[in-house]
């Protein structure tokens, strides 16, 4: 599965793993890796012990590390100090979402690593190829976690009519198995951001609870809300909000003024969240969820994926002989 992003960063399969905060550590990013992917460290909120540790847990893999990138400007010296921690760590590579990149891309053309970008309108995209961004990720707003309203399906060709010509573009948004890798090439896209499927994996960073109730849960079951960010007293910025499973708490502070504003709604998520009580808490996953049956090694769901497009495209091919 030759494409511009196997190529440039040699690669068995166009498949990286979504930097999900907290979610995706050392770990998971090395069996992305060593299955033949591009396995990324979420730095999500930039707590640089806990970026130490998973790099730590990472071992000699070559794997990126991302960032939420308007929280990282809020920490110290504008985040500046963070990201030169990290590109000491050699990263193959620096993953930036939601905000303006653009303070931080002289420390990484410096360093010689490449940045990636995921954007969620084709403007954005046209300012993230000025910037020069090596690669572009086109997230639709199936994706789990935080996004905007724009459907992957049409979103993707358009960046790629933009900016294809500029850097090297990723698919995101409700991407789960090989159909959907091989309809993002299709599309144009030089490769996937997978989110979902990989959080549902042996290695994610992923209470059991929440595990559980994935496997039996729908598309339909998910829900874009403010909410969690409203219980973690975070300050998400418009246009921004948060895919989630549609759990019995959010249906619950759905018809509450002001939501889990209050100190004791605010302790009693965070207990539900890291106990990993999905009934009492909003599980971080995306549309892709109806296409989750099992919890199973990454390595395994990276390669069954890469397989599965490379004979669907085969066959496509054949046929059209």
């Amino acid at each position: 599965m030759k494409t511009r992003l196997t190529t440039r960063f040699d690669l068995r399969y166009p498949i990286v793993s979504a930097p999900m905060a907290g979610a995706a550590g050392g770990a998971l990013a090395t069996a992305v890796t060593h299955a033949g992917g591009f396995g990324f460290i979420g730095g999500g909120y930039s707590d640089p012990d806990w970026i130490a540790a998973e790099f730590a847990n990472a071992g000699n893999a070559a794997v990126g590390c991302g960032f939420i990138t308007w929280k990282l400007a809020e920490g110290p010296g504008g985040g500046v100090p963070l990201v030169a921690s990290v590109l000491k760590r050699k990263p193959r590579a620096l993953f930036f979402s939601f905000g303006d990149f653009a303070p931080f891309m002289p420390l990484a053309k410096d360093a010689g690593v490449p940045v990636m970008a995921q954007v969620q309108t084709v403007a954005q995209a046209r300012q993230a190829a000025d910037m020069g961004a090596d690669v572009i990720v086109a997230q639709g707003g199936e994706a789990g976690g935080h996004g905007a309203t724009r459907g992957t399906m049409s979103l993707v060709p358009e960046v790629v009519d933009a900016v294809g010509a500029r850097a090297i573009i990723l698919a995101a948004g409700g991407i789960a198995d090989g159909r959907g890798l091989a309809a993002a090439l299709m599309l144009g896209a030089d490769g996937v951001l997978i989110g979902s499927r990989l959080w549902a994996s042996a290695e994610a960073l992923v209470p059991q609870g929440f595990h559980a109730a994935a496997v039996t849960a729908s598309g339909d079951d998910t829900a874009r809300t403010s909410l969690p960010d409203i219980a973690r007293g975070l300050d998400w910025p418009a246009p921004y909000t948060i895919r989630t499973l549609r759990s019995d708490w959010v249906k619950r502070f759905e018809e509450v003024e002001g939501g889990p504003a209050t100190p004791d709604a605010r302790s009693a998520y965070a207990a539900a969240m890291a106990a990993g009580d999905a009934a009492n808490a909003a599980a971080i996953v995306g549309e892709a969820v109806g296409l989750i049956r099992d919890i199973r090694p990454a390595g395994q769901i990276v390669e069954e994926i890469g397989q599965t497009a490379q004979g669907l495209l085969t066959a496509a091919a054949k046929g059209n002989e």
